[in-house]
């Protein structure tokens, strides 16, 4: 118990990843967020296509975004880095660098991104073009011109690291578990030590480009049969993955989230057709005289204006709090039975091969019981059903996310419908505080926190007084309404050690964290058990 005290959890981080050499000269050029721990050392690339090409030669990159989406995860996973000038530590850089084991600095305001001429210009007048040789510090969020060099962890260390948390494994009581959206991820989380899915994130899968086609599809259909077509054509990708993730957690339970994110986001974005749509005119005034290839391009500027009455239909004000979540899933007739039918598909054909399976289905964005009643009783039909044609049964659970604060305010109610409650504190912190995340970082936050107005980022280490209260209440009155619930967290401060000794404290079951925390919070876990059984 000594040894397992006197180790920072965050450490542990620094025994597994790349760090700087500490003697080595450096030029800093700016500062942002650390919102990735690691490393990273290579050529500046501006576009995925770029990082993409580059990588397949041999080279390190870096890529550099404004800020990414999900079109620009193909270029980030071949890169050594990600830098971004926009975002938090919960933006979509941050999240899927934690969960690719890749050092990122996101939020780092201080650079000027210029994608045209594909270039940044620092705060001291440097300017890094395209091919330029950079280095991120995940682990600080310090950004440096030139390669800085780099020193490896020694295998002594991480054998010893082993041994620890095999002893902090002995003490918790705090099960870890992992969020995952791949069976590569799974089979990741595994290796360091976790003891289920505590979130996976199924949208994910729909950014498959095999997908991609099909998903477009069933957001822009006119019909219920055009709908039905495309997520027919969705089904396939999803058990696939389903299958695999079933198979890496053999015996462990998979928690699958419904899809969360806004539809809007599967689209192209309403910038990048207005401008497909004014080069595509300009084209067909060039092209007046060839009749061939003017119906060609009318065709395709047809389709693109198309597209562009759709998406500016579907805009928003605030997308994050609109149709999202469980009201996706009652207003897209057909698409959550999908999911829930590719899941348990999965679950039984994989039962069938002898794989242990704990398939648990979890409805996100649930503000009113009326909106989980409705859902559950929907989709556990379906549930039934698959292992009805299947001719086999398997043990299944379902529940809801609290995150929003209606939720964990009328958890009593919410309960008696739930099997087990697991808490988005990412948005969870976003509602409560009425930050939108992504700008309060970009914008504010960290000033915040230097001048002392709040103690720490609450999107990083959870806020006890505020959001913590309705956590405490929600397990609560949860529990009194229903003895047998289930509770976890599965936002990202699941894998920050304080938030982690808060979970203990306040009674949940388990926490869910990347991959590559999970060893961060087995011992986190079991420093919580030693501290609070000492106090």
């Amino acid at each position: 118990e000594e040894a397992i005290m006197r180790i920072e959890p965050e450490y542990v981080d620094q025994l597994l990843r790349p760090t700087f050499d500490p003697n080595a000269e450096k030029h800093l050029i700016a500062q942002g967020l650390n919102a990735s721990p690691g490393a990273a050392v290579g050529k500046a690339a501006f576009t995925a296509e770029r990082a993409k090409e580059w990588a397949a030669q041999g080279e390190d990159v870096i890529l550099v975004r404004p800020e990414t989406n999900p079109d620009d995860v193909p270029g980030m996973l071949v890169s050594k880095g990600v830098l971004t000038q926009k975002g938090g530590a919960t933006s979509h850089a941050a999240v899927v660098a934690r969960g690719n084991n890749l050092p990122c600095v996101a939020g780092c305001g201080e650079i000027s991104v210029d994608t045209n001429r594909r270039m940044f210009t620092a705060p001291d007048g440097t300017v890094i073009k395209e091919g330029d040789i950079i280095s991120i510090d995940g682990f600080t969020g310090e950004v440096y011109a030139g390669a800085v060099p780099l020193v490896a962890s020694r295998y002594e260390q991480q054998v010893e690291l082993i041994t620890l948390l095999s002893w902090a494994d002995e003490i918790r009581t705090l099960g870890v578990r992992t969020n995952a959206d791949y069976p590569e991820d799974a089979r990741r989380a595994v290796a360091f030590g976790a003891e289920g899915i505590g979130l996976c994130r199924t949208e994910h899968m729909f950014f498959d480009p095999r997908a991609r086609d099909a998903v477009v599809r069933m957001i822009i259909a006119e019909t219920d049969e055009e709908r039905q077509k495309a997520l027919d054509d969705m089904l396939p990708f999803q058990e696939q993955d389903f299958e695999g993730i079933f198979e890496a957690m053999d015996g462990k339970p998979v928690i699958m989230r419904l899809i969360d994110p806004p539809m809007h986001e599967f689209l192209p974005s309403r910038e990048e057709l207005v401008d497909d749509v004014y080069h595509l005119k300009l084209e067909i005034l060039k092209n007046a005289n060839s009749f061939e290839k003017l119906d060609e391009l009318r065709a395709e500027l047809d389709e693109k204006e198309r597209m562009l009455r759709i998406v500016e239909g579907m805009w928003e004000v605030n997308p994050m709090m609109g149709l999202r979540g469980c009201r996706a899933g009652i207003m897209y007739k057909g698409l959550t039975e999908m999911q829930t039918r590719a899941y348990f598909q999965a679950a039984c054909r994989c039962a069938k091969r002898g794989i242990d399976v704990h398939p648990e289905v979890m409805i996100p964005l649930v503000g009113v019981v009326n909106e989980l009643k409705l859902e559950r009783e929907k989709l556990e039909a379906v549930a039934k059903q698959v292992m009805e044609e299947e001719g086999i049964e398997v043990p299944y659970m379902f529940g809801t996310m609290i995150e929003v604060p209606r939720a964990a305010l009328t958890a009593s109610e919410i309960a008696q419908h739930a099997q087990f409650f697991s808490f988005g504190t990412n948005d969870l912190t976003q509602m409560t505080y009425g930050y939108s995340r992504d700008d309060a970082e970009g914008k504010f936050l960290l000033q915040y926190v230097e001048r002392g107005i709040l103690p720490e980022n609450p999107f990083q280490v959870l806020d006890q007084e505020g959001v913590g209260r309705l956590v405490k209440m929600c397990v609560e009155e949860g529990r009194a309404a229903n003895p047998d619930l289930e509770i976890g967290i599965c936002g990202e401060h699941g894998g920050e050690p304080k938030s982690i000794d808060f979970c203990h404290r306040v009674g949940l079951d388990y926490v869910s964290c990347s991959p590559f925390r999970v060893p961060i919070a087995r011992l986190a876990a079991a420093q919580a058990a030693i501290r609070n059984r000492a106090e």
